[in-house]
């Protein structure tokens, strides 16, 4: 295989060769959620457990008082059974257990990395016998100053991004506002961070919540949004819509509904500055292609100096990581409020790219930097566990060798 030279620097003209035209951008889920006989009122809104109560017989002047109660001993508690609700009444707790859990993903295995981060898979309850139950991963990532949650949204992802692990899985299906929010009550679960935690100053362990692990978020938009309005609510979970980050791949119609309608922080997941090798990295970008991304983020509601959009670049050797692309990258953000977060590649079983070299990173880093842009190199964590960004893929859903080797096709051509 001889190497090509390119704007971006020298490429194996195999391994990284984009994909055939003809490539779908995007997967199609495989099935939709089944609802459980006995659902969970995680994830509902207080009108929404207003109504389930009604179905049940309550009365509709106690409604509104037994769906606080509620509220508060799930996301504020984090009770895990009716029985725990000690404020309502035993009559009232007997007959919600008969209609109703506060059921949450079920932890199948914990990982902990060598640096403190945590990995958990979570099996998620199936809705009818026989069904086979999903599971996806969540990431816990201990910092000095903040506790950060790797949210997923998706059963696999919607997308296809070659420098991806999940994008290499199957797109199972959406998770539902409930097993969303379920993952941070699990989180708080198992590092006993709810409102009654034994601690000298009461601080959280869990302080943000990045929508960046299994899955394209805003291919989910509305449990998405559900979910987090309920973990930033502030007589609940409680956490910050200034904490809360939303990393999208550039799904262009619905960054602007995330601003209106949710008001969290806007990551965009770039990884290129030219629509040919973003076609490569992120396939997506031939739907709605950089300059209509980037109109889309002149245009994010809320953003300033103080809310900026954070661009995320995985930093390839030899593939985006040249000063050429350094350059284009401050060029096509001038006029957004934004910073760039450069992502050192974290590899994994397969994958056919390799990370650049420090050195590099340094150089490319310093140029956006000397050029006004806040430019961290985000230090990996997990890697020991698979647990870094891009790493993450649920053991139950592995390919067919005949999917694998479609994977593979619409990745390289030969």
């Amino acid at each position: 295989m001889t190497p090509v030279s390119t704007e971006a620097g020298s490429i194996d003209a195999h391994a990284h060769a984009l994909p055939p035209a003809d490539a779908p951008l995007e997967k199609t889920a495989l099935e939709t959620y089944v609802p459980l006989a006995k659902p969970s009122l995680i994830g509902l809104s207080r009108n929404e457990i207003a109504e389930q109560l009604g179905g049940i017989g309550v009365a509709a002047a106690q409604r509104k008082m037994r769906s606080q109660q509620l509220w508060h001993w799930m996301y504020v508690r984090g009770a895990r059974e009716f029985s725990e609700m000690s404020s309502i009444s035993k009559d009232m707790r007997a007959e919600l257990e008969k209609h109703f859990t506060v059921a949450r993903p079920e932890v199948v295995a914990e990982q902990i990395s060598n640096d403190g981060t945590r990995k958990w898979l979570l099996r998620l309850p199936s809705g009818t016998a026989g069904e086979k139950a999903h599971e996806v991963e969540c990431v816990y990532i201990p910092e000095t100053d903040r506790g950060t949650l790797c949210v997923s949204s998706q059963v696999g992802c919607t997308l296809t991004c070659s420098f991806c692990h999940t994008g290499t899985q199957r797109l199972v299906r959406n998770l539902t506002p409930g097993e969303i929010v379920g993952q941070i009550m699990v989180a708080r679960d198992r590092l006993n961070d709810w409102a009654d935690r034994d601690t000298a100053n009461g601080n959280r362990l869990v302080t943000n919540v990045v929508m960046m692990g299994m899955g394209e978020p805003l291919y989910n938009f509305e449990a998405v949004r559900d979910a987090l309005l309920i973990v930033s609510d502030n007589e609940g979970i409680g956490i910050s819509r200034r904490r809360i980050t939303l990393s999208t791949s550039g799904v262009v119609p619905n960054i602007k509904r995330t601003g209106e309608e949710i008001g969290v922080m806007l990551a965009i997941s770039l990884h290129a500055v030219r629509d040919e090798l973003r076609n490569e990295l992120v396939p997506i970008n031939k739907k709605y292609p950089l300059a209509e991304l980037l109109q889309a983020c002149r245009d994010y509601p809320g953003a300033s100096n103080a809310r900026r959009i954070t661009f995320e670049y995985v930093m390839l050797r030899g593939v985006n990581d040249s000063l050429e692309d350094a350059k284009l990258l401050v060029k096509m953000l001038k006029g957004i409020h934004a910073k760039i977060n450069l992502i050192p590649f974290n590899p994994w079983p397969g994958t056919r790219y390799e990370c650049s070299d420090w050195d590099q990173i340094e150089k490319f880093s310093e140029y956006v930097f000397n050029a006004g842009y806040s430019s961290p190199v985000r230090t990996p964590r997990g890697r020991d566990i698979l647990a870094a960004c891009g790493q993450l893929k649920s053991e139950t859903e592995k390919l067919t060798a005949r999917e694998r080797q479609a994977l593979r096709a619409m990745a390289m051509t030969d």
